[in-house]
């Protein structure tokens, strides 16, 4: 992957950048209302800093650099987790990692049982991998959701690559009725963390980085931009 990035001209921009360009980039759908709310605001969209100034070291963050659809590599297999939004933040504590997982009406996809089906000797080094970054002890829930351990593990991936102090992964939900919460809520859980809407938890991942979780309600309007 080229280490170059060009500046975004506008929600446009982010299109070519997505797995499958020409499914993915409809109204109602999570990517283009995504691109729509972040590029509407210079800096984070009102929800977001909201609930980062929950706690007192992320309250005063702001973006230094956002990246749509940015890839985190992981061992095991050739495919990356791409992060919606992968945002490097500053705050007074220092720099912040924050991954972002786009929602709509999608689902999270594969339950960690469905994903370990005919499991590879490769899909187990990255289980056990993504079990260390985010200090989970083996076995993980079957029932938790795949996707949001690799995004999770993305923000305590990308905290030590850029010397961050802290890690947070936000779900960013246009979903009036909070489609998939329960899904979050269960992901949480594994981290000792009851989870709310728009309520901010923290827990602890490798290295004793504090690893922040959320679930934060995006503005309807950009659902149909």
């Amino acid at each position: 992957m080229s280490r170059i990035f060009v500046p975004s001209r506008g929600p446009a921009d982010w299109q070519s950048l997505l797995a499958e360009p020409e499914t993915q980039w409809k109204p109602q759908y999570s990517a283009r209302t995504l691109a729509y709310c972040w590029e509407d605001h210079e800096g984070f969209p009102p929800e977001v800093g909201a609930i980062l100034s929950q706690h007192p070291q992320l309250a005063d963050a702001s973006p230094l650099l956002i990246f749509p659809e940015w890839k985190v590599l992981l061992p095991g297999g050739s495919r990356a987790s791409q992060n919606d939004v992968w945002v490097l933040a500053r705050g007074s504590a220092g720099l912040i990692s924050v991954a972002v997982e786009g929602k709509v009406k999608e689902s999270f996809d594969k339950t960690l049982a469905e994903w370990k089906v005919d499991a590879s000797p490769g899909k187990e080094v990255r289980l056990a991998y993504l079990g260390e970054v985010l200090g989970l002890a083996a076995p993980l829930n079957d029932s938790v959701r795949y996707q949001l351990l690799h995004r999770a593990a993305s923000a305590v991936i990308e905290a030590e690559r850029f010397g961050a102090a802290h890690a947070v992964m936000l779900v960013h939900s246009f979903s009036e009725e909070n489609l998939w919460f329960g899904d979050f809520a269960l992901f949480a859980s594994q981290f000792g963390i009851e989870a709310e809407v728009g309520q901010l938890g923290t827990a602890k991942a490798r290295n004793g980085i504090p690893l922040h979780l959320g679930w934060v309600r995006g503005d309807p309007r950009y659902l149909n931009a």
